[in-house]
């Protein structure tokens, strides 16, 4: 079935009859294309397409595999969570909400940066886009909100002000404040993963380590989120998921499986993100070889070269050579 997006708000009386269990097979059941996130998908999806065949028109190259992190990596986890059936579960079910939030603030950003769009628009604009697009990229703003430790503070502060005050209550109540928060966390992962991946020309670029430092440190504050949340005594959004009157889901238990679910799932992705950056880091090695070499190899050319000029002057000036 295919409708319009809604957050439903579900009275206790009716719960069960809106919303039945929630299933694997309830997840492709639907699908909400009436969002913001869903516009962003069709309109990204359409633009890097276009980037990409105008490419092959004029015969330049762009990596498949770049293709296929962004549009099927980034862009497909994205719709997963968000124009799927699970949409429609993601203000009943807390478990269910933080499946999404990891994947929209972690997962999706990854892959989007492996994919190099910004590389992409810049090889594809015209002269003046072009121009545009780089001082935007260099402006203030852009490197203020790229510097590693404020795109770091951000990353990890947001979701302790989500969850331990209000806010994440009125984003289950109001639908366009729900809707915001999608892209809120798409945004903020975006700012923290480009430029540790750093495959675009982005500006406030750190070394490898640097970069692999700020991920392992991002490892301990999924654990104290997740773990606090596990422990909580009390529910978060205080009576909501109980007014729901779901009879087939148990909102306290949901709260320690959600945990747990943003425990692992944040060491997850941390561990397979610093794998990433270490590939990168022995690839820029090997590069970084390759190039000496080459500049070892033109050195000695030019040397021998060098020597054979020389010998061949002082072959000529012997007398009785062939030059006199």
């Amino acid at each position: 079935m295919v409708h319009l997006a809604e957050t439903p708000t579900l009275a206790a009386s009716s719960g069960d009859t809106v919303l039945p269990p929630f299933t694997p097979a309830a997840i492709f059941t639907e699908i909400h294309i009436g969002s913001l996130v869903a516009l962003f998908l069709v309109v990204a999806a359409a633009l890097y397409g276009y980037g990409v065949y105008r490419l092959r028109l004029r015969g330049d190259h762009w990596p498949a595999g770049r293709t296929v992190a962004f549009v099927a990596g980034g862009l497909g986890s994205i719709a997963a969570v968000t124009v799927t059936g699970i949409e429609k579960y993601d203000t009943a079910l807390l478990s269910v909400h933080m499946v999404q939030h990891m994947t929209l603030s972690m997962v999706g950003p990854i892959f989007l940066a492996l994919g190099a769009p910004v590389t992409l628009a810049l090889r594809v604009l015209p002269t003046s886009p072009r121009k545009t697009l780089l001082a935007v990229l260099h402006s203030r703003v852009a490197r203020v909100l790229t510097f590693p430790l404020v795109a770091f503070g951000i990353f990890v502060a947001n979701p302790f002000i989500l969850y331990f005050t209000d806010l994440y209550r009125q984003t289950l109540l109001h639908p366009w404040l729900h809707e915001f928060i999608h892209i809120h966390f798409i945004v903020t992962g975006c700012l923290f993963f480009w430029p540790l991946l750093g495959l675009d020309p982005l500006p406030n670029r750190w070394p490898y380590p640097g970069r692999a430092l700020l991920m392992v440190l991002s490892v301990p504050f999924h654990t104290v989120l997740g773990l606090t949340i596990m422990q909580a005594s009390t529910l978060l959004a205080g009576d909501y998921y109980p007014s729901l009157g779901l009879s087939w889901a148990d909102p306290k238990a949901d709260q320690v499986t959600a945990g747990g679910i943003l425990w692992a799932g944040g060491e997850i992705v941390s561990v397979t993100m610093l794998g990433i950056l270490v590939l990168q880091w022995i690839r820029q090695s090997e590069r970084e070889a390759r190039r000496i070499d080459r500049a070892l190899d033109r050195q000695e050319a030019e040397e021998r070269a060098a020597e054979a000029k020389i010998t061949n002057v002082e072959i000529a000036g012997r007398p009785g050579s062939d030059t006199e």
